[in-house]
């Protein structure tokens, strides 16, 4: 049987088959084995973080990742973004009647491939069949469990007056990346996108300095939206730099076709913080020595006045304010 059925979410043979001859096939673990309705962890020391998230991106396969890689990869990052260790992970998956167990079996083993480089085992998991029409092809649920070992407190709260904003890398390359795919804007462009683990790095940069005040992926609505997030959190305006932000030529190319800007472009592989102005440059001499901080820059800083906006000083010496956005740029790019 080449395709997913409706028996393949029924709880019987099929459902049976599809457990030991794929997903137990990649996500072999101690845990996982246990073969209970729930899976009995180790005691944990620390602070325990947990997160969750579905993924309903569409192409499920794009240049750079698949909608696997993204399901672990978001859920790592956004534990690593508390400054969690990144530990377990639990998957769902939702599947249409139809979709082809080859496409399947592509996915899950890009799964077990991200959570072996993120050093994260997957603990449990569930599968549903709907019918065909009630989905489209298939939308993972991931849910992360992390311990925090130290006394790490991030929070956009922390930000102080002088404080320094710093970006790992380029941004909208996995927002630019999707729409090329798109059937109603499919264009040739060689953008591949950023989806990419971030714990290790954020674990260098935790590292580095105690004055690391927030860490956060810009995803769904890019850096513009998280600034504001800051600004909102810390009661502080933040003032950024055009020239600073590190933005690929293909990128700002495709959006000025499409009247977009990057700024509010999805990212998947990209980290904003703000740290302190003794310790940024530290920082940002650290990011570059890892190949998912290459590219860091300082791209401005906090202000002292409590307006909660934020500003971009463009390249021809204006100001324009970044407000957030009101609706959904690209949906389903996640």
């Amino acid at each position: 049987m080449s395709i997913i059925t409706l028996g393949h979410g029924s709880g019987g043979k099929l459902t049976h088959n599809l457990i030991e001859d794929i997903f137990y096939k990649y996500f072999d673990n101690d845990i996982l084995l246990q073969k209970n309705d729930s899976s009995i962890l180790p005691k944990l020391e620390g602070k325990i973080a947990v997160t969750t998230d579905s993924f309903v991106i569409n192409p499920i396969f794009f240049n750079g990742g698949d909608i696997g890689k993204l399901s672990v990869c978001g859920t790592v990052n956004d534990l690593a973004m508390s400054g969690a260790k990144p530990l377990y992970i639990t998957v769902g998956f939702i599947i249409e009647e139809g979709f082809e167990i080859e496409n399947l079996e592509k996915i899950v083993e890009s799964i077990s491939i991200t959570a072996k480089n993120a050093n994260v085992k997957i603990v449990a998991g569930d599968t549903k069949v709907v019918e065909k029409g009630s989905a489209d092809k298939i939308y993972i649920n991931t849910t992360g469990i992390g311990v925090i070992d130290k006394d790490i407190y991030l929070s956009g709260e922390n930000a102080k007056p002088g404080d320094k904003i710093i970006i790992s890398g380029s941004l909208g390359d996995h927002g630019v990346c999707i729409m090329s795919k798109r059937k109603n804007l499919e264009f040739d462009v060689s953008v591949k996108s950023d989806c990419n683990l971030l714990n290790e790095l954020i674990e260098e940069i935790l590292y580095t300095s105690n004055n690391v005040k927030v860490l956060r992926d810009p995803t769904r609505g890019g850096l513009a939206t998280t600034l504001n997030e800051f600004a909102s959190q810390s009661k502080r305006s933040i003032s950024i730099n055009e020239e600073d932000i590190p933005v690929k030529d293909e990128v700002r190319s495709m959006c000025e076709i499409l009247g977009l800007d990057p700024l509010y472009i999805a990212n998947e592989g990209k980290v904003v913080l703000i740290a302190s102005k003794e310790d940024a440059q530290r920082v940002v001499e650290v990011m570059r020595k890892n190949p998912m901080g290459k590219d860091a820059q300082i791209i401005g800083e906090v202000l002292e006045d409590d307006k909660k906006i934020v500003s971009l000083k463009t390249d021809i010496g204006g100001t324009r304010l970044l407000s957030m956005p009101s609706g959904e740029l690209l949906p389903r790019i996640c």
